[in-house]
């Protein structure tokens, strides 16, 4: 993948503002910066900054949030560091034994972090795993661990199976990079 490079993805989420918000995300080797700007139909008005960094092998190393409400008038910030193999620690570098064996991290409300179990386990064609997540609401800045799964379903095609008892699936259109294009009613890239 030629580096850096650049993607933006419109929110779709919230029925009552389709298509206000926008991600701006940078991408470089083993960095991202992104940015989301949009309205979520309970907390309002919100900017969400991340900072992730990994490794060659897609694990995870390190992330930074920071979120301002659609006032200005709270700001609030989140660092998380892992070791790869599962085990977690806030930015005071207290462990977070909670999210004990989560090995990716998935930020709502960004489809990029969806990349990161498609980038880090190859999957064959018709092969689905099973993953725990570490899932970082950035509307509220808080975190737990979250079980997913993702089927590849073609080539550039994966579906992806929040195990939460909630049902929900989706259907992910990915790049040749393993980078999504378009997530059905929540996202879509421009």
């Amino acid at each position: 993948m030629p580096l850096p490079r650049t993607f933006c993805w419109i929110a779709l989420w919230n029925a009552a503002q389709p298509g206000v918000g926008i991600e701006h995300l940078r991408l470089s080797d083993g960095h991202a910066d992104g940015v989301v700007i949009a309205i979520d139909e309970e907390a309002g008005p919100f900017r969400l900054a991340y900072r992730l960094d990994w490794d060659e092998r897609w694990r995870l190393r390190e992330a930074a949030l920071s979120l301002i409400d659609g006032e200005g008038a709270s700001l609030r910030a989140m660092q998380l560091k892992t070791d790869g193999d599962g085990r977690w620690q806030d930015g005071e570098g207290r462990a977070l034994a909670d999210l004990d064996g989560c090995l990716d991290i998935d930020i709502w409300p960004t489809p990029f972090t969806n990349s990161f179990p498609i980038r880090r386990v190859p999957l064959a064609v018709g092969e689905r795993r099973e993953f725990r997540m570490a899932w970082v609401d950035g509307t509220t800045l808080t975190v737990r661990a979250q079980a997913q799964a993702y089927t590849r379903l073609d080539d550039r095609l994966y579906r992806f199976e929040s195990l939460n008892g909630s049902g929900f699936t989706a259907d992910l259109p990915v790049d040749e990079d393993g980078i999504v294009i378009d997530y059905p009613g929540l996202f879509r890239r421009v």
